[in-house]
């Protein structure tokens, strides 16, 4: 009898902790969007105060695209570009790969505490996956989706959450997966310092796979994520 008592108790811990987690987000967010004197949401006013604030800046910027990750409205892609053009590519990427990972450790926890219903509530989506395959399978698919900007990174680390996907499976895939693309993101935005043709054409390379590869999984079912993973 003691037993389910006890689980009972950390299951509400847990449920508690994410949901102060969840509210500080939205808090935070709504103050950068509607108090803020500086809009950090935005590179070029990101650029500026990391720049200004010196050591300081590295823990707001991780702090932040930790935040892009939670909440879907903040533009995670941009802001990694603006990194890259003040740390250049191989510190901006390091503190985008902690910031993005941290963020998705926290939405992944998240959506295993509170659920569905509290996702939906927070993007306006609802997230299927499932582990017929099994959780090996799916773990190289959310590897896919990290290493290619196939699907929302918030939305997969709910989704994951929300389905019990196992954690190692997750952080693993996660982590190893949006590496590659975080330092592309990062080397564009110091390429744009070198050389600005450069940069352009490294934003037309990002573009077009952004736009081909989701025409494609909707079209040919390319990696059969649509029969594990479904958004609506």
């Amino acid at each position: 009898m003691k037993k389910p008592k006890k689980q009972q108790i950390l299951f509400n811990r847990q449920n508690g902790i994410a949901l102060a987690v969840l509210i500080l987000s939205l808090l935070v967010y709504w103050w950068l969007r509607e108090k803020s004197e500086i809009n950090l949401l935005a590179p070029e006013g990101l650029r500026e105060t990391i720049q200004d604030l010196g050591s300081l800046g590295i823990v707001v910027y991780i702090s932040l695209i930790a935040l892009a990750v939670i909440m879907s409205p903040i533009p995670g892609a941009p802001l990694t570009i603006a990194a890259g053009a003040v740390w250049g590519t191989l510190f901006a990427g390091i503190y985008s790969v902690i910031g993005g990972f941290l963020g998705g450790l926290i939405a992944y926890f998240i959506g295993r505490t509170l659920g569905r219903s509290a996702v939906y509530a927070l993007t306006g989506k609802v997230i299927y996956f499932t582990k017929n395959r099994g959780e090996v399978y799916l773990g190289w698919l959310i590897l896919i989706t990290r290493l290619l900007p196939v699907l929302s990174f918030d939305l997969i680390s709910y989704g994951a959450g929300i389905t019990g996907l196992s954690l190692p499976i997750y952080a693993t895939a996660t982590l190893l997966g949006m590496i590659p693309s975080t330092f592309f993101l990062t080397y564009m935005g110091a390429a744009f310092q070198v050389g600005k043709l450069l940069g352009v054409g490294l934003l037309v390379i990002f573009v077009i796979v952004l736009v081909a590869l989701p025409w494609g999984i909707r079209r040919y079912n390319w990696f059969n994520l649509q029969d594990i993973i479904r958004i609506e």
